[in-house]
C-alpha cells in the first residue's frame, strides 16, 4: 500500500474544460483550491499536503478512460482524506462525481467539506445542527450526499483556523478515522 498523507481537493470546475481564457482559474472552487496552496506557501505549518502534486500533471481534455481517470484514482489512493468545496456555484460534473465515487465507495476516505460562502462555525449552525441551506447544498452532488453516511464528515466555513485545525485532525483521516457521520465545530 502507499504511503497515504496526501490531502485530495475535489471541486467543481466547468466542463468541458478549456485552457484559454483563464480556464479553471476563473472558475470558484478552483481559486478556493489555489487558497490553501498558497496558504501553505506562505505558511509551512499550514497541514496540507496537496495530493494533486503527487502525479504529473494532465490536461484536462486528455482521454478520460486512458488518462484523468488513472491520474485522479492514483491521487485518491495516496490521499488520507478528501478536502470538498462546496458551494451555490459547485456543480456535479462527471469527473467531481468519479472523485467522490471513488474516494469514499471505493476508498473510505473521510471528508472535510468547505463551504466557502460560509466564514465561521456558527454561520453553518441553526439550533447546534447544520443548517439546511448546507444540506440543500448536498443535493448538488447527489453521489456525495447519497455516499456521506459511510465515511465521517467534517463541516467548516471558509476560515484558516478552522480549516488547519480540520487538516491536522489524525482522526479525519483513512488509518485514524472516527465513526461514519456528519460532524461539524462550535467554535
Amino acid at each position: 500500500m502507499s504511503y497515504r498523507n496526501g490531502n485530495y481537493c475535489a471541486f467543481y470546475v466547468a466542463e468541458p474544460f478549456h485552457e484559454g481564457n483563464l480556464g479553471a482559474h476563473a472558475t470558484k472552487d478552483f481559486v478556493y483550491y489555489n487558497m490553501l496552496r498558497m496558504w501553505e506557501a506562505k505558511d509551512k505549518t499550514f497541514p496540507f499536503i496537496d495530493s494533486h502534486d503527487k502525479t504529473y500533471n494532465v490536461r484536462d481534455g486528455s482521454d478520460w478512460e486512458k488518462t484523468l481517470k488513472p491520474r485522479l484514482h492514483q491521487r485518491l489512493k495516496h490521499s488520507k482524506n478528501i478536502v470538498l468545496f462546496l458551494s451555490s456555484l459547485t456543480k456535479s460534473s462527471q469527473a467531481l462525481v468519479k472523485e467522490i465515487d471513488y474516494g469514499i465507495n471505493e476508498l473510505n476516505l473521510p471528508v472535510i467539506v468547505i463551504y466557502p460562502e460560509y466564514n465561521t462555525a456558527q454561520s453553518l449552525l441553526e439550533d447546534g445542527n447544520l443548517k439546511h441551506s448546507l444540506k440543500d447544498l448536498w443535493g448538488k452532488l447527489p453521489i456525495f450526499r447519497s455516499s456521506m453516511s459511510s465515511v465521517p464528515t467534517l463541516h467548516v466555513p471558509l476560515d484558516k483556523a478552522l480549516i488547519t485545525r480540520a487538516l491536522g485532525d489524525n482522526d479525519l483521516t483513512v488509518n485514524g478515522k472516527i465513526d461514519s457521520g456528519a460532524y461539524h465545530y462550535t467554535s
